[in-house]
């Protein structure tokens, strides 16, 4: 798809949601930010614009027409999820604008389908305690709207200043997943070579303990602080959004430190032992590794 003039993209004026600020926010990244926005009603004004986002009541991308208000909807996937605009376009658009369709299959699962689901009224998850809920990006993206007491300030500017945060999360995203796919053969190769794959030791402090999920065995990481010169043995999870670890640290150690610690593990430069139970920490990297050994050994 090539353009010589700068894009043309109508959307709804009004009352912003996340799902046309990030529709936006994707354009501005597919066009290198050579966009120029309207924000309207006016069938007359958005029917000659390059590209209609969730306006219209009609999708057909050969058109450019990207909308979902109408009768039936834009379809749903698999899992049930309708599609919202934003949903539509990534369809058409995440794999040019990420560089990888393994990227934005990702990306799409972890951001563009709750999206999606958002625009939909689709509840993704379950409310344990009254009164008591996630704090999502969505909910970022409406705290943008002015408030009642804001009336100086316009809609239009508020939406602008949106999709520029909608682009940069996009744009990070896209970052931290392509690095993160770089980062799975290096730890994949750390893994293969490691003897007892209960405990693996990172040397480079950026790693992610994730990148260990697949392989059950793994109980702790070992890897140096990012800003000190102490080394962490971290528990591992199935699920990194899932507060459940496979193995924890002793209770006797949970909440002690330095001699105290030293005393019940007999290693003499531990740290400390967060009460959790998840992390622990030494002075250097041959106590870590003594401590992980206890600790993957210790009922």
């Amino acid at each position: 798809m090539f353009f010589s003039k700068k894009i043309t993209i109508a959307t709804h004026s009004g009352n912003f949601h996340p799902d046309d600020v990030f529709s936006v926010a994707l354009f501005s990244i597919l066009f290198n930010g050579k966009i120029k926005v309207t924000r309207t009603r006016d069938e007359f004004i958005y029917s000659k614009a390059d590209f209609v986002l969730d306006i219209g009541e009609e999708l057909d991308p050969d058109k450019k027409r990207y909308d979902h208000h109408q009768e039936g909807g834009a379809g749903k996937r698999d899992n049930g999820i309708p599609y919202s605009t934003f949903g539509l376009l990534w369809k058409d658009f995440g794999e040019k604008v990420c560089g990888s369709k393994r990227v934005s299959d990702i990306i799409d699962s972890r951001l563009v389908q709750v999206i999606d689901a958002d625009d939909s009224a689709y509840d993704l998850y379950k409310i344990n305690l009254p009164d008591v809920y996630p704090y999502l990006l969505t909910d970022i993206i409406y705290s943008k709207s002015p408030t009642w007491k804001e009336k100086n300030i316009s809609l239009d500017k508020a939406f602008f200043e949106a999709v520029n945060f909608a682009k940069s999360i996009i744009l990070r995203e896209i970052k931290v997943e392509t690095d993160k796919i770089e980062a799975e053969g290096i730890v994949e190769d750390i893994y293969n070579k490691t003897g007892d794959k209960r405990f693996i030791v990172f040397e480079d402090s950026h790693l992610s303990n994730s990148l260990l999920s697949k392989h059950k065995e793994v109980l702790f990481v070992i890897k140096p602080e990012k800003d000190g010169d102490n080394w962490k043995i971290t528990a591992v999870r199935d699920d990194e959004r899932i507060f459940t670890n496979r193995k924890l640290f002793p209770e006797k150690w949970r909440g002690e430190s330095n001699l105290e610690l030293a005393k019940i593990t007999g290693i003499g430069d531990v740290v400390f032992c967060h009460n959790s139970g998840v992390f622990a920490g030494a002075k250097t990297r041959e106590g870590a590794i003594k401590l992980a050994q206890l600790a993957v050994n210790s009922n």
